[in-house]
């Protein structure tokens, strides 16, 4: 037996969680996941005692998800990963062999988490994809993708429902869930149907949760869409807007002092990204009327001109040049924007701004597949945490591992992001917020 793919996934102020996988070999010589136990030891990194014992999980499984809470913040702490014995150690992707990685080092550093009272808890996700039945896919049915399980779920609906379950334990203590678009694989009626539904289920639409669109869940043109209304001419028909908003709205909503702003970026028939006019006035003219409020915005499409080079897809994927450059220039302008929150890439990755801003710009993994689950950012009185948490229920896991097939086995280079990408710490005066 091995135990491989160590992944340090998330590290707060006061608690750290890890993943690995265990394996050996079939009949035919093949490596299939095994059942084995779990254990992680942890120790200060300046005590001489050996790290000892402090997670143990009853339930054996292949699939291993290991969370240690009561943590110190700001101190560095040893760890080893054990299944049965045999130590855990990363699979050979770059993000967990950096030199100053976790997973090569065998230590962490929690966070020094801002100053000041935790305020509220927002979750940030995005691609949920509900309807798809193939993960992987960029074009032209390549490269090749990946499948669910026969007899279990449908790999969209089960990452959906184990997210939601997670938001409602108390241990993550949610307080709004934030969706930056593709919450369909097409927008079909069924499917912009369903995933209402399934957001329904969880909290009341524009006051627990907030949704944007993305472009899979743009206008389409055929049969199967012609009983939702039109959109710009007589072909395209809005499903999704049925169940959720009409195309181009901009979401604008308070959660006590804090303003959200969602944009739809989306256009028709194109993955890439853009603003229409309209949208863009109501914007400049929200933001400007209010520019030192704190806000967050989020929409589908990535912003920066380093997101457009580093995407797999091109520069053509992400929010058209002029349309970037114009959001960035009214950002500079406005104070209050902290974070603008991005999907569309399915990696966890910030990239910096083409111009001086003050404002985070952050893509979030998808929900979808590997790595699978959500950013909490947790907002204090003196600045913000975000850490990024893949989700837990034991179907889930499984399914996250399996999608680490994707692009050839090369998902995990391209989503899993850096350590400081999935976690980090902000400072800013949000001491007027409630």
């Amino acid at each position: 037996m091995i135990a491989t793919d160590l992944e340090v996934v998330t590290i707060t102020d006061t608690s750290v969680v890890l993943t690995w996988t265990t394996l050996a070999l079939d009949p035919s010589g093949n490596p299939v996941p095994v059942d084995a136990g779990t254990r992680l030891h942890l120790a200060p990194a300046d005590a001489l005692a050996p790290a000892r014992p402090c997670f143990e999980d009853p339930v054996r499984t292949p699939y291993h998800y290991a969370e240690v809470t009561g943590l110190e913040p700001g101190r560095t702490y040893r760890f080893e990963a054990w299944s049965d014995g045999v130590r855990a150690t990363p699979a050979l992707t770059v993000a967990t062999h950096l030199p100053t990685s976790p997973e090569c080092t065998g230590q962490f550093t929690t966070l020094a988490p801002p100053p000041g009272r935790l305020l509220r808890t927002l979750a940030l996700s995005n691609d949920l994809h509900i309807g798809e039945q193939i993960a992987g896919l960029i074009m032209n049915g390549w490269p090749p993708g990946v499948e669910q399980e026969p007899g279990l779920p449908p790999y969209p609906e089960l990452m959906l429902a184990a997210m939601l379950e997670d938001l409602r334990r108390p241990d993550r203590d949610v307080d709004h869930l934030l969706v930056a678009g593709d919450l369909t694989a097409e927008a079909t009626p069924d499917q912009s149907a369903d995933v209402r539904a399934r957001l329904d289920s969880w909290g009341v639409a524009d006051r627990d949760w907030f949704a944007v669109r993305g472009n899979h869940d743009r206008p389409h043109i055929g049969a199967e869409y012609a009983g939702c209304p039109t959109v710009a001419d007589a072909e395209h028909h809005d499903c999704w807007g049925e169940s959720f908003r009409p195309r181009g709205q901009l979401v604008d909503h308070r959660l006590g002092e804090l303003r959200l702003l969602g944009l739809d970026t989306t256009m028709l028939d194109a993955a890439g990204g853009a603003i229409d006019p309209e949208q863009f006035t109501l914007l400049r003219e929200l933001l400007t009327a209010d520019p030192d409020r704190p806000t967050l915005v989020f929409g589908h499409h990535p912003v920066t001109w380093e997101s457009a080079l580093t995407n797999i897809n091109g520069v053509n994927f992400v929010l058209n040049r002029p349309d970037a450059l114009a959001l960035q220039s009214l950002y500079s302008t406005i104070p209050g924007v902290f974070l603008h929150h991005a999907g569309h890439t399915h990696r966890n990755r910030r990239t910096a701004p083409d111009v001086p801003l003050n404002v985070e710009f952050l893509e979030v993994g998808a929900v979808k597949e590997y790595p699978g689950g959500y950013t909490l950012l947790r907002l204090y009185e003196g600045g913000y945490t975000a850490n990024f948490y893949k989700t837990r229920a034991p179907d889930a896991r499984r399914w996250s591992t399996r999608s680490r097939a994707e692009y050839l086995g090369l998902l995990p280079e391209y989503t899993l992001g850096t350590t400081a990408d999935r976690n980090h710490a902000v400072h800013r005066d949000f001491s007027g917020l409630t």
